[in-house]
């Protein structure tokens, strides 16, 4: 494996791979593997030590999306049986967020189903996020909304919101067969937004919807142009009830490879495993 330690140097060096370094980590073999996550892990520990962040999700409206994302339970036509509720109160947003925080969690993340909010969602959660940083201001808020409007972004960053989350999800070729409802530009504008904003950008993807290596390749470069501060790698369980029902394409060799993979192209991200 001389080709490894180039592209460990390279991320040491905050230098992007050539995208056949990135395809030839997806592509190496098990006996390959370890060595693999162990140059990876030198990446990580250059810029995070061992140091773990546990980050803390509170659903705060559940089901009732008009957007079809096909890996989302919660997506317009789900089948899937799961909660469905409309806006929590700030009273019980804080509630639920501190059994986050009791936990060890540094970071919640107030997570909306729905296309984006309105100026009247924003009111809403901005108050819940005050009346948590009141009671906790050493403890990070991410919100993850949807599509941001103008404005919204501020708002959300004078209420004490650290962070914003919208993911990619997938490449820009492949997003028309995962949602119709909204496009892959919309995505990176609303990261573009919250950066603006002043709000630490965070945006991933989801491997296992049927993508192929390229694909994850010119997701993770894509990211890497964005600059998020918080790069989440989701791993898509097929609920049943939606398109993706039966897409059980990962292993854990896989999901390794894949990690490794998005270390070695954002180095210095913090990468969040969900």
């Amino acid at each position: 494996m001389i080709w490894l330690p180039t592209l460990t140097e390279k991320a040491l060096a905050r230098e992007l791979p050539a995208r056949a370094e990135a395809r030839r980590i997806l592509e190496s073999c098990d006996d390959e593997l370890m060595d693999v996550v162990a140059a990876a892990f030198r990446v990580r520990l250059r810029y995070f030590g061992r140091r773990v962040k546990l980050n803390y999700l509170v659903n705060i409206k559940s089901g009732l999306c008009p957007e079809d994302c096909s890996y989302c339970s919660q997506r317009l036509g789900s089948a899937a049986d799961v909660l469905k509720y409309t806006w929590l109160k700030p009273d019980d947003v804080v509630r639920s967020a501190e059994a986050g925080v009791r936990a060890g969690a540094k970071r919640v993340c107030l997570v909306a189903s729905g296309r984006g909010p309105n100026d009247a969602d924003i009111t809403r959660v901005s108050t819940a996020i005050a009346q948590f940083k009141a009671r906790h201001p050493d403890v990070e808020v991410c919100a993850c909304l949807g599509l941001l409007s103008d404005g919204q972004g501020e708002r959300l960053h004078q209420a004490g919101a650290t962070a914003y989350n919208h993911n990619l999800n997938t490449a820009e070729a492949n997003y028309a067969d995962i949602c119709t409802t909204h496009s892959y530009a919309d995505r990176a504008a609303t990261v573009q937004r919250a950066k603006q904003a002043g709000l630490s950008p965070c945006s991933g993807l989801i491997a296992g919807m049927g993508e192929t290596d390229d694909e994850l390749v010119d997701v993770v470069f894509a990211l890497r142009e964005l600059d998020p501060d918080s790069v989440p790698v989701n791993f898509l369980i097929p609920f049943e009830g939606t398109p993706l029902a039966g897409e059980w394409n990962l292993t854990p060799q896989r999901c390794l490879r894949i990690l490794a993979m998005v270390r070695f192209v954002c180095p210095d991200a913090e990468v969040r495993l969900a």
